[in-house]
């Protein structure tokens, strides 16, 4: 029963990361793009690079069949000379924070003014946080994104570094109920309950309904086998827990499906 649970939970885990690395990729990209051009800037400015970003993610979010709700860079404070703290961030079509009935693709209007009420210092949150620690692409969520979407969702961050100094992240952001379209379909196919979970273990989707989106997933062992993804080292190893349920990493995305037998 072991093995079949093992090596069917494998195939689900190739084919849950076949969904997520396409975002990934499409944050690599936008990232390479930033450095390549602001390499080659002489001084870095909002008004320039604005538009750069724009360019950028505009098409992916313009997709009506895209995952995506919201994509862009933010910038490190003070590495922009007219802008000490900036969000370039543009929301899709299908993002409903603060929409008029017919909106499209739109700019988020972030509060950059730290004399503001309003005002959030956002290399406080985890999406910065983290990528900013480890130098590398994290996947945060799901959470209540009170900044972008009002609504439960995950971030996809990667930091933006220029000649070894971060200068900002790019990075997009997916609802969770769009996500869960794609992917509890998969879930279910096993016949067991299965579980996808980030990194730390927050459940982000489930074919048990007893685990609530945005939850710990709470059992003997999960942590200390999700430690590797946590800490961006990565693994590739199936673990089983005492419980008796099984560990699979999906990829590269730092995400794990957990299934019980």
């Amino acid at each position: 029963m072991t093995i079949t649970v093992a090596i069917t939970a494998e195939a689900m885990a190739r084919r849950i990361a076949s969904t997520i690395d396409p975002l990934f990729m499409l944050v690599d990209g936008w990232r390479d793009v930033l450095e390549a051009q602001l390499a080659a800037a002489s001084g870095a400015n909002a008004a320039d690079l604005d538009p750069v970003v724009a360019a950028l993610v505009r098409p992916a979010l313009d997709d009506p069949r895209g995952l995506i709700t919201g994509a862009g860079f933010v910038a490190a404070p003070g590495f922009l000379n007219d802008a000490p703290w900036h969000l370039a961030w543009w929301l899709s079509g299908t993002n409903t924070f603060r929409a008029a009935p017919d909106a499209g693709v739109r700019r988020l209007d972030a509060v950059s003014d730290p004399d503001s009420e309003q005002f959030r210092d956002y290399t406080t949150l985890e999406w910065w946080r983290v990528p900013a620690r480890t130098g590398t692409r994290h996947l945060t969520g799901p959470y209540v994104d009170y900044l972008c979407t009002d609504d439960y969702t995950v971030t996809i961050t990667t930091p933006v570094t220029v000649g070894g100094e971060l200068v900002g992240l790019v990075g997009t952001d997916a609802y969770v109920a769009r996500l869960e379209q794609e992917l509890l379909p998969v879930l279910r196919e096993s016949g067991h309950p299965c579980t996808l979970v980030n990194a730390s273990g927050r459940i982000v989707a489930s074919s048990d309904p007893r685990r609530a989106t945005g939850a710990l997933l709470r059992l003997e062992g999960l942590a200390e086998v999700l430690a590797p993804l946590h800490e961006g080292t990565g693994s590739t190893e199936v673990a089983a827990l005492a419980g008796g349920q099984t560990v699979v990493p999906c990829g590269d995305t730092s995400l794990a499906l957990v299934v019980e037998a």
